[in-house]
């Protein structure tokens, strides 16, 4: 059996399941017998045809679509009603990194993008300096001056300064989302143009010898920053794809499934730009040592790290239960 043969045999029966998952939702616990015995029977089948889907089409799409409805059924089928703090605790503990797990490819190619504007501009600094003012935007270029980097620290507003560079940052991932429905060619953009001030500046940077000096100003909010903008940027490119490349589907479908998708990616990093703002509102300009703000940068990496690990478990827990039930 083909993958097209595979969803034209079942997906009467998946719609089924997602239209009286709708219908339990709205009533809540005023269940009848017959809704949760059709429901019951709708989720087992879904459930055995996940596992089919995982064994025969594990890169296909309707694997991708399989495993969200088999989840959000499961949950509720299994789970008390969950209060709106625990569905922010489930969302970014559990359904947040499953969708990082599905997307990576992207998210890996979000962040090739941003490398390679960055390293083109580097290397062209690098060579000459004076192209600096031909790279970077005219204000930006003439107000770089690498010999004044800590001079102001312990100088600024910091609580103003922080609301101002997540308010920039999650416009800029916003963009980077908004732009998949462009097929992509405005998050391509986005990324390398980014990527290609980061270069211009570490470059000119390393012309005056301050390349340790301008990283600690970089990497204890970039590290949460730039990651924050991938996955962003990595949800764009995925609706793009899919446009471009509807498979079996009709673009219009294609877009609806992979916005919302993309949609809950984009949520996911609003923490991530609130603390990456915090530190450099904060930390960043604070008159601490070089090696203080490596270290910040240290524990951003573990931490992340750490949470992505924590929430993999937690998928292959609920994984297990589900292949336990069918």
């Amino acid at each position: 059996m083909n993958v097209k043969q595979f969803v034209k045999q079942h997906r009467d029966e998946w719609k089924q399941l997602e239209l009286l998952s709708g219908v339990l939702q709205k009533k809540r616990n005023n269940f009848s017998g017959t809704d949760i015995n059709q429901f019951h029977r709708l989720y087992q089948k879904a459930a055995q045809n996940l596992s089919y889907s995982q064994t025969y089409f594990p890169k296909e799409e309707v694997t991708l679509y399989l495993n969200s409805l088999v989840s959000k059924s499961h949950n509720l089928l299994y789970k008390d009603q969950m209060t709106s703090v625990n569905q922010i605790r489930y969302f970014f503990s559990t359904k947040f990194i499953g969708l990082l797990l599905e997307q990576w490819k992207f998210i890996i190619v979000a962040l090739l993008l941003f490398t390679l504007g960055a390293a083109g501009s580097f290397f062209s600094v690098v060579n000459d300096p004076l192209h600096i003012y031909s790279i970077l935007p005219a204000e930006m270029a003439q107000g770089v001056d690498p010999e004044q980097l800590g001079s102001n620290d312990g100088n600024v507003d910091s609580s103003l300064m922080s609301a101002s560079i997540m308010t920039n940052n999650i416009q800029v991932a916003i963009l980077a989302f908004a732009g998949g429905v462009t097929f992509g060619l405005l998050t391509v953009y986005l990324l390398i143009y980014n990527g290609i001030i980061v270069g211009a500046l570490a470059a000119l940077f390393w012309h005056y010898g301050k390349t340790y000096d301008f990283w600690a100003y970089i990497v204890p909010h970039g590290m949460i920053e730039l990651t924050a903008i991938f996955i962003a940027g990595g949800a764009g490119l995925l609706m793009g794809y899919k446009l471009f490349v509807p498979g079996n589907f009709t673009r219009g479908f294609q877009l609806k499934q992979q916005a919302k998708r993309s949609v809950q990616l984009l949520l996911g990093t609003i923490p991530l730009f609130v603390i990456a703002g915090i530190i450099e509102g904060f930390i960043t300009p604070a008159a601490i040592s070089l090696e203080a703000k490596y270290a910040v940068a240290f524990l951003t990496v573990i931490g992340l790290i750490l949470y992505i690990a924590i929430g993999r478990l937690k998928l292959m827990k609920n994984q297990a239960i589900r292949d336990f039930d069918s």
